[in-house]
């Protein structure tokens, strides 16, 4: 029932704006993010597995986006790219996870607030990485409401986090006379799970959805379901903010956008440039947004800076890469397109090599294909197999401890399970685990999972050399290190967060000067 209620609220969201009507107040902006959720786990998708009434009622209130794809799949270079509408090359240490973000960039937040808009965030703002040390008075996206937390949570990967309660006092706080940028990051779908919490919620093992690109077994279902209630979490608490929205009389004049930071932290998908990696949900409901429409328009997360300033009538930063989308917001054609491709890309995501290497690679997505440079082929894209640790004894004695690696991809009952059994599923370990190619072209329309690399054997030579060709220029155009001939530099980069005993340099919070660090 009170899933219905959230859905009849936003049949008050007003579809039409005179846009010439100069007495209108500047929208607020409610930003909904999840962390580590792909497209197309919500249920307005049509996906059962996970049930999102609250995304389902903003789609259907507003836009519904099928195309949408993040910077970077990971956490903190892709919510960078958000913040700067730049791609994750044009960012410096903060093109790489965990590790320092210079404030010489310009975020959108900043100009919101110089435009007269309150700030506030809960939960996950930008991170993981150091803003402190890099210039900043307070995290990118603006003062923390973080104070309020909750005594119990349905499950122990859950965070306590009082999402709806800090929104709340944010609101209770904030000048009435002034619009308002919040942004709700969820902690929610990152792992840990605990296991079964999907099944002790009443889900069964028959509701789990399990993308192509891994095996169909009792214990990836089950972490599926787990998965699936941790974004359910996040829906929730969407919810209750939607209330107080209306409790404050705001949400007739609230934008809300729902996104996620980037793909499901399973093999194959988070921290890889594969579908599942780099496509994820949004929707866009809100005064002016011509609504109950579903767009296949190809939209990047470094479109959402300028799509939000030119919504809040404030200028656009001048150095982004990004462009605005609002032609699509305001008007009735569903595909009004913006752009034909979008690009991604990844460097260093956990120390997960030796030396605190990372895993440089660049793609290119149409509306057919996915076109991946791996740019370092010879490295292992999750992580090397194995971590040896020498360990001395009382007596003086020396022995090597081995363990099994790949911390590329996040600790879970699935890694565990493809790795131990890739004998039985060597296709599978193979597109998580193994070593790729230089070039990889996946037919996306016909091979959503990117199963079957179409980058070699001719048939496709001609997609695959124009997808090539046009990459270059876009990042020549961009000035990517990687392609200009400087890209050791993303190596020299600091990582904030704890290192590993990999051989090699691992000194937490210190540049490698022997990546060509550019001078300080």
């Amino acid at each position: 029932m009170k899933y219905l209620v959230f859905f009849l609220l936003f049949l008050s969201c007003r579809n039409h704006l005179d846009k010439h009507d100069e007495s209108k107040r500047q929208p607020n902006i409610l930003f909904a993010i999840s962390d580590d959720q792909s497209y197309p786990y919500s249920s307005a998708y049509g996906n059962a597995m996970a049930h999102t009434p609250a995304f389902d009622a903003i789609a259907a209130r507003g836009v519904l986006f099928q195309n949408v794809f993040c910077a970077a799949p990971q956490c903190s270079p892709n919510r960078a790219a958000i913040l700067t509408g730049k791609n994750i090359w044009q960012l410096e240490e903060a093109g790489t996870h965990a590790s320092y973000f210079p404030n010489k960039f310009s975020v959108f937040t900043d100009v919101l607030e110089k435009g007269g808009y309150q700030l506030g965030y809960t939960g996950k703002a930008w991170g993981p990485g150091n803003w402190e040390d890099s210039g900043w008075t307070r995290n990118p996206v603006g003062p923390e409401f973080n104070d309020l937390k909750l005594e119990t949570v349905p499950a122990s990967g859950i965070s306590k986090t009082d999402y709806t309660g800090n929104f709340a006092a944010f609101l209770e706080n904030r000048p009435r006379n002034r619009p308002f940028f919040f942004w709700y990051g969820s902690f929610e779908p990152h792992r840990v799970y605990e296991e079964e919490s999907g099944q002790h919620a009443g889900k069964e093992l028959q509701d789990a959805i399990v993308p192509p690109f891994l095996p169909d077994v009792p214990e990836v279902r089950n972490d599926l379901l787990d998965y699936a209630l941790e974004i359910e979490w996040f829906d929730q608490q969407l919810g209750k903010m939607i209330e107080k929205l209306k409790e404050a009389g705001e949400l007739d004049n609230t934008i809300i956008i729902i996104t996620a930071d980037n793909g499901m932290a399973f093999p194959y998908a988070k921290a890889n440039l594969q579908e599942y990696g780099i496509h994820v949900p949004m929707a866009i409901c809100g005064p002016g947004i011509m609504g109950s429409r579903s767009s296949n328009a190809l939209v990047s997360h470094v479109d959402l800076a300028p799509t939000i300033l030119e919504l809040a009538g404030l200028p656009k930063l001048c150095d982004a890469t990004g462009r605005s989308f609002v032609t699509l917001l305001l008007n009735e054609v569903n595909d009004q397109a913006t752009r034909d491709w979008i690009v991604a890309g990844r460097e260093r995501h956990t120390h997960a090599r030796p030396d605190n290497l990372g895993y440089p690679a660049r793609a290119i997505r149409t509306t057919e294909y996915l076109y991946i440079q791996n740019l370092k082929p010879e490295l292992w894209p999750a992580g090397d197999p194995e971590i040896t640790e020498i360990v001395e004894n009382e007596d003086g004695s020396r022995k090597e401890i081995r363990q099994s690696a790949y911390f590329d991809i996040d600790a879970s009952p699935t890694k565990e399970y493809v790795r131990l059994n890739s004998n039985e599923f060597p296709q599978y370990f193979q597109l998580g685990f193994g070593k790729r190619p230089a070039e990889e072209l996946f037919d996306i329309k016909n091979d959503p999972g990117c199963l079957q690399n179409l980058a070699y054997g001719g048939t496709y030579e001609n997609v695959r050399k124009n997808l090539s060709d046009q990459l270059k220029v876009i990042l020549i155009g961009e000035e990517d290190p990687r392609i200009l001939g400087t890209g050791d530099i993303f190596d020299s980069y600091p990582r904030v967060s704890p290192m590993r005993n990999f051989p090699g340099f691992k000194e937490r919070s210190t540049y490698n000067r022997d990546f060509k660090e550019k001078d300080k």
